[in-house]
């Protein structure tokens, strides 16, 4: 059993949240909905990062990124986008929830807007004194928004006033089938239990924070043992990635995991962040993604999002990778 205590999990802890990356079963569905009601901007339209031999084994699938102007570290919400991925049920070993921040002036400006959009929500509910709004996207994957403090700057170019726009995550919520192997997890990549009034505990969620943070830093542990297994695919999420500064804390956090007893990768190359994976003992898949370089080293600020990107790998092939696409109708 992986032991959390050897090393120090307060050296060189995750800086939170970096992206969450999830499945659906049509990128222009999925675009509207992410940019047309939630009012996130779309900074990246690219495709999955596998090398050409399994590119061009099967059906090729964007890869779209959404998140606040300029793709900032913890806004960050990707989608594979697929009529041939099959439909997930969220359950047990899974991430199970997405939360956004709103301010806590914006709960009834929201509300008002996701039922004026005929978006399936559930009455309001609270969680550690923050105001809770559950909702599904078109493809039934659960997301919150959840009233708090962020230090993101609002993305102002959708139609939302710019005093109720989305201002990055507030966090995740896991549904493990054992909480104690993934909180020993959480606590070898630098995670503390926090709450209000220093209790980690409300209800059947337990929640840990990333030290230091201001958005994208909170772990729940959802631990109702009824619920079902979950199954992958269309509306449930494939992976949550945490924050490494750069490739030399990704490192470390690394070795912490290889002395706890886990498996992580060697490093991916993803263009705009490089990566290790591995799973935790409930069996969410789990990336640690480097800030660096960014989402502004291809594309312009004031273009993010407007053309396809590839990775150097698939240039040559352009019209082979486009071919395979559908055009999508940008906002």
């Amino acid at each position: 059993m992986p032991d959390a205590s050897t090393p120090s999990s307060t050296q060189a802890p995750v800086l939170g949240i970096h992206h969450v990356t999830a499945y659906s079963s049509d990128p222009q569905q999925t675009l509207d909905f992410y940019t047309g009601v939630l009012g996130l901007r779309l900074v990246k339209q690219t495709v999955l990062f596998n090398n050409p031999s399994e590119v061009f084994k099967g059906p090729t699938m964007y890869h779209l990124y959404f998140a606040d102007g300029v793709g900032t570290p913890g806004t960050v919400l990707t989608f594979k986008p697929h009529h041939s991925i099959q439909q997930g049920q969220v359950g047990r070993g899974q991430v199970t929830a997405t939360s956004f921040i709103i301010p806590e002036a914006s709960v009834d400006f929201w509300v008002e807007r996701l039922d004026d959009l005929e978006v399936d929500r559930s009455p309001l509910t609270e969680r550690f004194g923050a105001t809770v709004i559950q909702f599904v996207d078109p493809d039934g994957q659960p997301l919150e928004l959840i009233t708090g403090p962020s230090d993101v700057e609002p993305w102002a170019g959708a139609d939302i006033p710019a005093e109720h726009a989305l201002r990055g995550f507030h966090g995740v919520t896991i549904h493990p089938d054992n909480a104690r192997l993934t909180a020993e997890v959480l606590q070898v990549l630098g995670f503390e239990q926090s709450g209000v009034e220093s209790t980690p505990q409300d209800g059947d969620w337990t929640r840990f924070q990333a030290p230091g943070v201001a958005h994208g830093q909170y772990v729940d542990l959802y631990n109702e043992p009824n619920m079902h297994e979950g199954t992958w695919g269309v509306g449930t999420v494939h992976h949550v990635a945490f924050r490494a500064a750069d490739d030399a804390h990704r490192d470390v956090i690394r070795e912490r995991l290889l002395a706890a007893g886990h498996s992580p990768t060697t490093m991916k190359d993803r263009n705009y962040f490089r990566s290790i994976y591995f799973r935790e003992p409930n069996g969410v898949n789990v990336e640690i993604a480097t800030d660096v370089p960014g989402f502004l080293h291809d594309e312009p600020t004031d273009a993010l999002g407007e053309a396809l990107q590839l990775p150097p790998f698939l240039q040559e092939r352009r019209a082979e990778v486009e071919a395979q696409l559908t055009s999508l109708k940008l906002p």
